[in-house]
């Protein structure tokens, strides 16, 4: 298949669109020094530009990608993303936005350097620091995978070519480009998935849904019980302690409009949702031997792409497309921005040099959003199993950072010691329940532990 050079040049006008937005927005930081106008937007977000950010953020590529991948490999039962992270939005909306926002604090790590010390929050940052980058490189690689799908170009082009056009604006505009190119990109992804499902649904290969019901829907063995639970708690409570979540909450222009923003976002994702869980359907529901891609799917990683390219026009292919490019920009820009928000105050600023200037913490911050972009590019390109090293930091964010955010905000009592023993604690039971993708056996036989199957695939 040649390059879809149409294809291309769209795309192209797409990216030079979103360039154009986010540098407009960074006017708005020209000749600012100040750490919360770059970061925060001056905590000037208002409520409606708040709500699209907010979901925009949580709902990537590797979010729309993995929901139809998940319902064609293991069908909707475990699916459940989607359903833990908007959950989770509206968790924090009740119990953390509130008091995040009222303290006035800049990034998440702010009260945990205040209550347990600057080198505590070091350590923490570690953690957040792992599942921020694996995420962001995560979701470049699905955009890699939709890219040679439907343009027929090397994957790695695409990357690199998405990753330096949202670091770029990111570089100057800070928070303001980001919220901005949020809403062009929200609106683009609402409606080029939106677009394909009717084309996608009455292609002559695709068979009722209906019909394969049995199918989308999945199996449920009670054996699996145990580990369906532990993943809702996993996705759920360790989708809470993140930066992109707090960042927009702690710019909100009141504490009511951040509570709002969290229970608006939480509706919003799941109707994003809505278009990746039917083209999943729809992919479990077609005789793929009979379309031009003349055999099954073996790679399901590219279930979404596959659909939008051999069962819609080839126009419609493309403005889906340009719906994936934007769902992994509005996620890949809020990520490296929230990860060098973090370094350049919390590590850069509280740690290292805590005499520099407003000033200088935000060139910091800009140094570090092209650091942290260029490793994440890396790894996007170089490392095969980034979903599972996504997945196995969201893990360490659940079980080492949950409870910290927990302790920080509602537990009074506690001090260094008990955090710096909840991490070791945490980090050694974690370990010890083995760990597949490390090739760590388990050295502690938790309650309905498996002789036969005793590593647990993190990967759904």
């Amino acid at each position: 298949m040649a390059v879809n050079w149409g294809g291309l040049i769209c795309v192209a006008g797409f990216y030079v669109t979103i360039l154009a937005v986010g540098v407009y927005a960074s006017t708005k930081t020209k000749g600012i020094t100040s750490i919360n106008e770059v970061m925060l937007a001056g905590r000037n977000i208002g409520l409606l530009l708040g709500v699209f950010t907010m979901i925009a953020t949580w709902v990537g590529g590797g979010y729309i990608n993995g929901t139809a991948q998940s319902v064609y490999d293991t069908g909707l039962w475990w699916t459940l993303a989607p359903f833990a992270y908007s959950c989770s939005l509206i968790i924090n909306g009740l119990f953390f936005a509130k008091t995040m926002r009222e303290q006035g604090y800049v990034t998440l790590l702010d009260p945990f350097q205040i209550k347990f010390g600057r080198g505590m929050g070091g350590l923490l940052f570690l953690v957040a620091l792992c599942g921020e980058i694996f995420y962001c490189s995560a979701i470049l690689t699905a955009l890699g995978y939709t890219f040679s799908v439907i343009l027929d170009i090397e994957s790695n082009i695409a990357i690199i070519v998405s990753a330096c056009i949202a670091m770029s604006y990111t570089l100057f505009g800070g928070l303001y480009s980001v919220a901005y190119t949020d809403v062009v990109q929200l609106v683009c992804l609402f409606f080029g998935l939106w677009l394909a499902i009717p084309f996608a649904f009455t292609n002559e290969h695709v068979t009722s849904i209906v019909e394969t019901s049995s199918t989308w829907r999945g199996t449920w063995d009670n054996r699996y019980a145990g580990v369906w639970c532990d993943y809702i708690l996993q996705l759920l409570l360790g989708g809470l302690p993140w930066q992109e979540y707090f960042q927009r909450v702690l710019s909100a222009k009141s504490v009511r409009n951040a509570q709002i923003m969290s229970y608006a976002g939480a509706i919003g994702c799941l109707i994003m949702t809505i278009p990746s869980f039917i083209i999943g359907t729809i992919a479990t529901s077609t005789n793929w031997t009979a379309t031009e891609y003349k055999q099954e799917i073996t790679d399901s990683n590219i279930v979404l792409p596959l659909v939008l390219q051999y069962l819609t026009p080839k126009f419609v292919s493309i403005i889906g497309l340009g719906a994936v490019c934007a769902a992994v920009m509005s996620s890949a820009d809020s990520t490296i921005l929230s990860i060098s928000s973090m370094f350049s105050r919390n590590i850069y600023k509280h740690l290292i040099k805590q005499n520099a200037s407003e000033k200088e913490v935000i060139w910091v911050m800009r140094i570090s959003i092209i650091v942290f972009g260029a490793i994440s590019i890396t790894l996007a390109i170089t490392v095969d199993s980034i979903y599972g090293l996504f997945y196995l930091c969201t893990d360490f964010v659940y079980v080492i950072l949950f409870p910290q955010l927990v302790s920080v905000v509602y537990i009074d009592f506690t001090n260094t010691y008990g955090s710096l023993s909840a991490y070791i604690i945490g980090l050694i039971l974690r370990l010890g329940g083995g760990e597949q993708l490390l090739k760590l056996e388990p050295f502690i036989e938790y309650p309905f532990f498996d002789n036969e199957n005793p590593s647990v695939d993190t990967t759904l």
